[in-house]
């Protein structure tokens, strides 16, 4: 799942001991808003400081997150987990919100589907009679 827009806070980094393996760990929770007519906030994590370091995200970037959505329970009750697994900086230019665009495999961008399911690029014919 990918999710666009503005990275709007940083909480601070946790650190620890794994129980299991006795190695160290390292994560960081993200909230990005997107730019949808209703802007959405998503709070997301950043696992193992060599992610942190390559994704080295600051507040006031504009980016598209890739997100891994788990679920888990404890004590009768469920909760979301989202890891990310991949940032890119910057939003694609004539992106609507946090839309993602789709590419043909040579790398040309494919227009968005109207509400009929059909390509177009020029909304100024309609097939409606009214």
């Amino acid at each position: 799942m990918d999710i666009q827009g503005k990275i709007i806070f940083a909480l601070e980094p946790r650190s620890g001991e794994s129980k299991n393996s006795g190695n160290n760990w390292k994560a960081q929770d993200f909230v990005i808003e997107t730019h949808d007519q209703y802007p959405r906030k998503c709070c997301f994590t950043v696992f193992g400081e060599d992610r942190l370091n390559q994704f080295n995200i600051q507040v006031g970037e504009e980016m598209t997150v890739s997100l891994d959505v788990d679920a888990r329970e404890y004590n009768g009750r469920w909760f979301n987990s989202l890891r990310a697994w991949k940032v890119q900086r910057g939003v694609a230019p004539g992106t609507p919100g946090g839309m993602a665009t789709s590419t043909v495999p040579g790398g040309q961008p494919v227009a968005p589907l109207n509400p009929l399911g059909e390509t177009s690029t020029d909304n100024s014919q309609d097939d409606l009679p009214f």
